[in-house]
């Protein structure tokens, strides 16, 4: 279940509303929940910054995003010069992202996308023209249900709502995902989104890094686990 809009910043140390999936000297990785932004907003509730801060008495610098209503990795810096590598890591993707989505359709068994992404007019939605251009997106599809699939996404880039704007614009939006054509929202108000794992190569010492976080619980990510053969993983 998404964490609820409007939710207050936790004062207590002893039970941290966010998790941690990986830290060393310069940043952690963070199980982000659905929900909650991944930095201050103008909605004035809680972020992952907020609570990363309450709950672990951390002081968070943000290196990328990840859109309120999507769960998982979350990378956060902890200092100017961890904030400015791994920025530039993101910048020249050397960041691998990989993404769990449950889409609405009948998926190929795999493909390949490449098309040039623009914000429209007023900055709220993704604009793709196919054909051509920076931003690529492979999936691979772990599981086909009658009206839902369950698909493996790997994209080079990561510009604004890549994922949710180039599947949907191949005619398998996110479930929940109404921004995009789903054909109806989420009760929580999530999308069937889920940043799976993160890996690359340390910055600072060169060592290689991967990071995984928590299996989704929703019943319609459970029913293509299943058909999948995918068990919980607590995250690492």
């Amino acid at each position: 279940m998404c964490a609820r809009t409007n939710s207050p910043i936790p004062t207590s140390s002893t039970e941290p509303a966010l998790r941690l999936l990986h830290r060393d000297a310069h940043c952690v990785v963070v199980d982000k929940p659905c929900g909650v932004p991944s930095q201050p907003d103008p909605s004035g509730d809680a972020s992952v910054l907020d609570l990363l801060l309450a709950g672990h008495g951390l002081h968070g610098l943000p290196v990328h995003r990840l859109d309120r209503p999507v769960s998982g990795c979350l990378l956060v810096a902890l200092d100017r010069e961890g904030a400015a590598r791994y920025s530039a890591s993101f910048a020249q993707r050397k960041v691998r992202k990989t993404y769990w989505a449950v889409v609405e359709g009948e998926a190929l068994a795999e493909a390949r996308l490449q098309d040039t992404l623009h914000r429209d007019a007023r900055g709220h939605r993704a604009r793709v023209a196919k054909g051509g251009g920076g931003q690529q997106l492979h999936y691979l599809r772990l599981a086909q249900g009658d009206r839902l699939a369950l698909l493996e996404v790997v994209i080079v880039g990561g510009a604004f709502h890549q994922v949710r704007a180039q599947l949907a614009a191949s005619g398998l939006p996110v479930r929940g995902d109404v921004k995009y054509g789903a054909r109806r929202g989420n009760r929580d108000r999530s999308i069937a989104l889920h940043a799976r794992s993160l890996a690359w190569t340390d910055p600072f010492t060169g060592m290689e890094v991967q990071v995984e976080a928590s299996t989704p619980e929703a019943p319609w990510w459970r029913a293509l686990f299943n058909i999948a053969g995918i068990g919980p993983v607590q995250g690492t």
